[in-house]
């Protein structure tokens, strides 16, 4: 049978998730391997988490759990081969370098700016809100850094991103990392290929 037009899966991150960090590492080659495109969707996940009534993560809110999820990220990280280090601020603000992404929407280096975020939140425990780090890493991109962080810091660009973290919560996103394919939700960096099993079947 011919396949028609692959079909596009969104990733809603958040650059200061755990779980987001394991699914950004990989999913582009994931998806790759699938036919399937990758929608890069930053939200803010504070805002969701206070909707709930709590003031920062479960991860640290429960202690047990918070415990659990530093135990996993370490097998999980050595299980796909990305280096890990529990960041000394969890967890760690992000709007900028969410921002950017909303700048870079569509362009080819989006992907590798979000990768090389997480490794500098997950593995050198940089400040990644601080404008200096998130130059730094659009120069070693060979991107005009002081246009970009110029134009995440105006007004269409904020507001873009607090109706990014309201479209997340009207569509019931609880945290993430968060699939969609054709309006169903997959859940957790666990279900990362799970969503392109049913985008792919979907699109064949």
């Amino acid at each position: 049978m011919e396949r028609t037009k692959p079909l596009e899966m969104e990733f809603w991150f958040d650059f200061g998730s755990s779980y987001s960090y394991l699914s950004v590492m990989r999913i582009e080659q994931a998806a790759t391997r699938h036919a399937v495109k990758v929608s890069w969707q930053p939200f803010l996940l504070g805002p969701i988490f206070q909707s709930f009534g709590w003031n920062s993560s479960p991860f640290v809110l429960q202690k047990e759990k918070g415990e659990y999820v530093q135990k996993d990220m370490a097998r999980q990280c050595e299980k796909y081969g990305i280096p890990w280090k529990m960041p000394s601020q969890f967890p760690r603000l992000a709007v900028l370098p969410l921002r950017v992404m909303l700048v870079a929407e569509n362009q080819p280096w989006a992907p590798e700016f979000a990768k090389l975020v997480m490794m500098s939140n997950f593995h050198l425990d940089r400040d990644i809100n601080s404008r200096d780090v998130i130059a730094a890493l659009l120069t070693e991109l060979d991107q005009p850094a002081a246009d970009i962080v110029g134009q995440a810091q105006t007004e269409p660009i904020k507001n873009r991103l607090r109706k990014q973290t309201e479209i997340a919560k009207d569509r019931q996103v609880f945290g993430a990392p968060t699939f969609f394919v054709r309006g169903e939700m997959f859940w957790g960096n666990d279900r990362l290929d799970d969503a392109l099993l049913f985008a792919s079947a979907q699109s064949s």
